[in-house]
């Protein structure tokens, strides 16, 4: 599973049977050093199949491939990567100590 942020929608003229009643969103994937505000470099966009309502900005978790399918089991969906969470914040840590999780970064979404 890999945190994106949605910068975009698909619009499809026809869609699979199976697929009717989500969008398909357009999302970039971000890297560790993009969470933590120390990189600006963009990685490749993603169409990503979103049935939980996510808009252009927001955060969302996403799985690909074989486990993108899994929460539409027993049918069948053709789908490679799915929105499996909007976000609403994001806190990032650097060490553990003494059993404590230190924080050194949290963003909301």
């Amino acid at each position: 599973m890999r945190i994106a942020t949605v910068i975009g929608t698909v619009t499809l003229v026809r869609t699979h049977p199976t697929m009717v009643g989500a969008r398909y969103r357009l999302a970039v994937p971000m890297s560790l050093a993009n969470l933590t505000g120390a990189s600006d470099e963009i990685a490749e966009e993603l169409v990503v199949y979103d049935d939980l309502g996510a808009g252009i900005g927001s955060r969302i978790a996403l799985s690909e491939g074989g486990e993108a399918a899994q929460p539409f089991r027993p049918n069948d969906k053709p789908v490679d990567a799915y929105t499996a969470a909007i976000l609403d914040q994001v806190e990032m840590g650097t060490e553990i100590t003494s059993g404590e999780w230190k924080t050194t970064k949290r963003e909301q979404t």
